[in-house]
């Protein structure tokens, strides 16, 4: 429905365009129906004066006809005047009503009968004019006037006026596509600005100016308002970055939550089952991490959690992850893992690294050290939450043996395995 009735609806150009065609046709046919009237008007004042001129013209010919009573003579003189002037039929009657000469013009066709039908409707009835001789009556003449020429005139205004509206509907056209390219070129360019606006979110883009005032004044409030639009963008996308790290980071360590990390192993292990890898998960925990928060304060605990993070984060490779689980515990995945011996290496090289003290913002330092536990999948288990578990007991194993060490996995499978390469 929607589509309908956007195919239904006009669009700018093609209502103005008839618009402007519209009012150029009335225009001209108004004016034009206007001189025609006019026109008529005076040709037919014009042809009824020389109906008159031409019926005293006859009376004077025919004068002498009627006074001697020759009808002869009479047809002669009357239609020697008649057939060279617009008369369709003339007629000489002596002063007893007998008639004495007879002309009518022969014409036939559908022209003729316009001109009689012209000539009915705007000349004068039958011309009747007096013969006179020596200041007598003597007879009278009776005159039809021919419709030619208010017919020509006619047909020749009618032709002139739709000549006249073919010639307006080009030059209508012709300036109405250079007042719509004022008009429509830059409603377009702000109708696009404006979709890449709302669909693409391009507020970057701005209209261009236009050469009419108030199109361009409407363009330039457009363009302020595109302003406004990309600071407060770009102020939500710094927002929702913002929200989006809070959410998915440690606040202390800036290091990924455990919710971010679980994600990650879980797009990890999938990517693993399909093509067939192996990786490791470490689990660390800070050996009496406890004490130090507890003797210290929470303020120099914080600075140790901050510079095991820091340690962590120093030793691992480009793609590997570490994450704060929460506490002082940590974890790392370690992907893609090309053998096992990488893994422990990585292990070794953490806890090594903690042999130095933490040195503190007061000036004093503190010896701590990180006890680590190591699961590989797929011995160790299938899933963020069965490798996490085993590198767990694998860092509480650890710790029991002695702290600040690292310890591999002893799960059933990675047992089993252990069996079948001995």
């Amino acid at each position: 429905m929607k589509a309908a009735n956007k195919r239904m609806r006009p669009t700018l150009r093609s209502v103005l365009g008839r618009g402007h065609l519209n009012v150029a046709l009335l225009a001209v046919g108004l004016v034009g129906v206007s001189l025609t009237v006019l026109g008529v008007l005076a040709l037919q004042v014009y042809a009824n004066h020389n109906l008159h001129l031409i019926a005293r013209s006859i009376t004077y010919t025919v004068e002498a006809a009627v006074v001697f009573d020759d009808r002869v003579a009479a047809n002669e003189a009357l239609a020697l005047i008649a057939s060279t002037e617009e008369v369709a039929d003339a007629k000489v009657f002596n002063n007893d009503g007998e008639q004495l000469a007879h002309w009518q013009r022969n014409d036939s066709g559908m022209l003729a009968h316009l001109e009689t039908l012209v000539a009915t409707t705007l000349l004068d009835e039958p011309v009747n004019l007096p013969i006179h001789h020596q200041q007598q009556k003597v007879g009278h003449i009776e005159l039809i006037g021919q419709g030619r020429s208010l017919l020509l005139f006619l047909l020749g205004g009618l032709g002139g006026i739709l000549l006249c509206m073919v010639l307006s509907a080009v030059i209508a056209l012709y300036l109405s596509r250079r007042l719509l390219g004022d008009i429509v070129r830059p409603l377009r360019g702000l109708a696009s600005v404006a979709h890449a606006a709302r669909r693409e979110r391009r507020f970057d883009r701005r209209v261009p100016e236009a050469p009419i005032a108030e199109l361009n004044e409407l363009g330039n409030d457009f363009n302020a308002l595109l302003d406004e639009l990309e600071v407060w963008h770009s102020h939500l996308q710094s927002e929702n970055q913002t929200l989006a790290h809070q959410a998915s980071h440690d606040s202390l360590t800036g290091l990924p939550n455990r919710a971010f990390f679980e994600g990650r192993l879980s797009r990890c292990l999938r990517n693993a089952a399909r093509q067939q890898d192996h990786l490791a998960v470490l689990f660390l925990d800070s050996d009496h991490f406890k004490q130090i928060n507890d003797s210290l304060g929470h303020a120099v605990g914080d600075e140790v959690l901050i510079s095991v993070a820091d340690r962590i984060r120093a030793q691992l490779r480009e793609h590997d992850l570490v994450a704060r689980l929460g506490g002082d515990e940590f974890a790392v995945l370690l992907t893609p893992l090309h053998s096992r011996e990488d893994a422990e290496l990585i292990a070794e090289k953490i806890v090594a690294s903690m042999k130095l003290p933490v040195q503190l913002d007061s000036g004093s330092s503190i010896a701590t050290s990180l006890s680590v536990g190591i699961a590989y999948y797929p011995v160790d288990g299938t899933d963020p939450a069965s490798l996490l578990d085993a590198a767990d007991a694998a860092m509480y194993q650890a710790k029991r043996k002695r702290r600040g060490q690292w310890q591999v996995a002893q799960t059933e499978r990675s047992a089993a395995e252990i069996k079948n390469r001995s």
